[in-house]
């Protein structure tokens, strides 16, 4: 990681908005991350690390454990938390908060 007063720096640069925004989505993200267990978080990890060099076994794996993750979900949640018109109804239910 970086150095704190570097990091800091940084930070005071984006406008606040930009932070808060950043952090909603961190948040998000943590709900859904926290679907897994902890075994499935270290496997993903340890999958998402090797990158390309999954056999096609492995690659099957990582599918799954992202379909755990369940993505469309968090992809439907940011945008309901951003968009400054709600999202249709249909389109709210896979919203997870």
């Amino acid at each position: 990681m970086g150095r704190p007063a570097a990091m800091m720096r940084r930070l005071r640069r984006i406008p606040f908005f930009r932070v808060l925004a950043i952090a909603e989505v961190l948040v998000l993200a943590r709900r859904h991350f926290q679907r897994l267990d902890g075994d499935d978080r270290r496997r993903l990890a340890e999958l998402a690390r090797r990158g390309r060099h999954l056999t096609p076994a492995e690659r099957d794996e990582l599918r799954a454990l992202v379909a755990k993750f369940e993505p469309r979900a968090f992809a439907f949640a940011a945008a309901d938390k951003f968009s400054p018109v709600r999202l249709p109804r249909r389109f709210r239910r896979y919203s997870f908060e």
